[in-house]
């Protein structure tokens, strides 16, 4: 099966009639942890499955940023909701969500450091041995940096990339959510990263609350996020372009036009 192309949408139990509506559609991702690895699929997800549209899995817990090796267990569910949606890859997060047997339910950074570097590349090493397809890696939005990292953020990802050979899922809005926190330029990063192991791109909406920009998932996509899509798109466009909702769905309409807004900016067809 060939990767994801075109602009999709996070697959959601709760907007499933809306993304089954949409005519062009030709990829989705869904959070792997809330598909059952022996089956069946929850019913839209194997409609879709039936009539062509990619699947992705996105993890969210296996913590590849942690200092203790991954889980097992885990890695062989990922790797079992690969095989039943018939993915052509799998991908998680550049960070940890567990630590000395605390669940910490949130995403969180590690420092930019080599230590951190050789965890990350052990754990997703060990994914990769049992994992069906290939990993893409997502580096996550974050309201600090630890005060001893090392390297800066293109520095870091470019070496687990180049460590692994895994690609690179790219967040366009946690690219700008980093930047406007850390008052840095997000197109310096877009020039240094390896565009050319992107495997597709995540857009999302987000908000100003208390001096930061919060990548909310719950809020429309804001004008300068669409127009970092364009930005990277003039350096190398990615296959795929996903729109991310988590919450607070909008109406249809609304779903619809930001849709469009993201095939525009990336000059994809329209899936509407």
């Amino acid at each position: 099966m060939t990767g994801p192309s075109g602009v999709g949408i996070g697959w959601r139990p709760e907007i499933a009639g809306f993304v089954a509506d949409l005519p062009g559609l030709r990829f989705v991702e869904v959070v792997a942890e809330t598909v059952a690895p022996a089956g069946p699929l929850p019913p839209g997800l194997a409609e879709l499955r039936g009539r062509g549209v990619t699947v992705v899995p996105h993890g969210v817990k296996l913590s590849l940023g942690g200092a203790e090796p991954v889980d097992p267990a885990r890695v062989t569910h990922l790797a079992a909701v690969a095989a039943l949606v018939d993915a052509p890859l799998v991908s998680e997060h550049i960070a940890f969500v567990r630590a000395g047997g605390l669940e910490a339910g949130h995403l969180l950074p590690l420092p930019r450091s080599r230590e951190a570097v050789a965890a990350v590349v052990a754990n997703v090493r060990r994914a990769q041995a049992e994992l069906p397809v290939p990993i893409a890696l997502e580096p996550i939005a974050a309201l600090f940096d630890w005060p001893d990292d090392e390297l800066d953020e293109a520095a870091f990802l470019t070496e687990i990339l180049d460590a692994t050979g895994a690609l690179l899922l790219l967040d366009v809005a946690n690219v700008h959510a980093n930047a406007r926190n850390r008052g840095t330029n997000p197109l310096a990063l877009l020039d240094r990263l390896p565009l050319d192991r992107v495997a597709y791109a995540h857009v999302a909406g987000g908000a100003e609350q208390g001096g930061f920009y919060h990548d909310t998932h719950t809020d429309p996509i804001p004008p300068e996020v669409l127009d970092l899509v364009g930005e990277l798109c003039a350096r190398r466009r990615p296959p795929a372009l996903l729109l991310e909702r988590d919450g607070r769905y909008p109406p249809a309409a609304e779903l619809l036009g930001e849709l469009d807004a993201l095939a525009t900016a990336a000059g994809f067809p329209v899936v509407t």
